[in-house]
């Protein structure tokens, strides 16, 4: 915890010194005070449990023999004197340089159950213990987000929390931890779903994996402690028809094998995670789109249904991440699922859009409205 502190020290753009105003200056605090006024770095002082605020505040005098500067008097638990800590923090932030740029970065969330080897692999990958590892399932109780460059590009790495199932989930701070899961895979470009290749796909793995799919994130499959794992000639293939059996709608990402423990093939990921962030961010122009759709109509006849058969006038792309196509046809109803599968597949024959979901949306026209604009 010690090391995990002095790394945070050593990164943070600026510190909060969190002190309890009940207890007074410790011999604690005065070791921290030293520490951090050693880094040079912004610090703010805060004097937590003021919770009789105008009584408790008058008791702050002391901890400027720290020798830190001002401090804040708060109570979190009633949420007092936070705004002013808060307008401090903002002070202290550092310039934005022109050089830094979000959209060059790719944001690359870690999931999985709890005790899978997500804080392991970051670790491996950063080559340092930034990310507290440990065989106690829920360490890592929020998302922690790291940057990382190498020759590959850009990233950021984002450790998230392990989901359990429901009824395992009973502290308050479990259910907090798996709402910023959810978060994390908000936000990030590219998710890399962690399965434990001792265990197999679980029924809590095919949870996470959904939650990404239906986000519309690029996904790809990471088989974890693939190094203590019994091989013989057809295991990884076979391993891989078990996986896409039991996780159907996530046919489309790729699966690589790795070790987090020893490094195996972990800097293969760097190469998939681009290829995919790609995919997902793929555009595909009108005219080569409805050239598709119509051969694939050529190929397999759209479906009827009492006599009405379903007719498809032209598709368009709307948006990336994931691509999403707006198909307009003579009847909703008529576009069964099935159908629809087709026409994704024969995109993504033709397109790849390897390790991102593909969204259609189907839309009606009438023969004359489809007519009048030429279709």
């Amino acid at each position: 915890m010690r090391e995990q502190a002095n790394l945070a020290i050593s990164r943070a753009d600026v510190i909060i010194f969190l002190t309890d105003i009940k207890q007074g200056v410790t011999a604690a605090d005065r070791e921290i005070a030293l520490i951090l006024k050693k880094s040079k770095k912004p610090i703010v002082l805060v004097c937590n449990k003021a919770d009789n605020y105008l009584k408790d505040k008058e008791e702050i005098y002391e901890f400027y023999n720290l020798g830190i500067g001002e401090p804040y008097p708060i109570s979190a638990t009633n949420a007092l004197g936070i705004g002013d800590v808060l307008d401090k923090i903002y002070e202290s932030f550092p310039e934005k340089t022109e050089d830094e740029d979000e959209n060059d970065l790719i944001k690359v969330a870690v999931i999985g159950k709890p005790n899978v080897g997500k804080s392991s692999l970051i670790n491996n990958i950063l080559g340092e213990n930034r990310v507290i590892v440990s065989n106690i399932a829920g360490t890592t109780r929020d998302a922690i987000d790291t940057q990382f460059e190498n020759e590959k590009g850009k990233y950021v790495l984002i450790d998230t929390a392990g989901v359990r199932k429901k009824n395992k989930v009973k502290e308050s701070i479990e259910k907090f931890s798996i709402m910023r899961t959810l978060l994390a895979i908000e936000r990030a470009d590219v998710c890399l779903m962690l399965i434990d290749a001792t265990e197999g796909v679980t029924d809590q793995d095919a949870k996470i994996a959904g939650e990404a799919h239906e986000s519309g994130k690029g996904v790809i499959i990471v088989v974890n402690k693939w190094d203590v794992m019994e091989k013989e000639t057809g295991t990884l293939e076979k391993y891989k028809k078990e996986i896409y059996e039991k996780l159907k709608y996530l046919s489309y990402a790729p699966i690589i094998f790795i070790s987090a423990k020893t490094g195996q093939r972990v800097h293969k990921l760097f190469d998939l995670i681009n290829h995919v962030k790609e995919q997902n961010n793929m555009r595909i122009s009108t005219a080569i789109l409805n050239q598709v759709i119509n051969e694939a109509i050529a190929i397999v006849q759209p479906p009827t249904d009492k006599g009405k058969r379903l007719k498809i006038y032209y598709g368009t792309q709307v948006s990336t991440k994931p691509p999403t196509f707006v198909i307009f046809v003579n009847n909703k109803d008529l576009f069964h699922f099935s159908y629809e599968r087709y026409i994704v597949n024969q995109i993504r024959k033709e397109f790849g859009l390897e390790g991102t979901p593909v969204r259609i949306i189907a839309r009606e026209k009438s023969d004359k409205e489809a007519k009048k604009e030429g279709f």
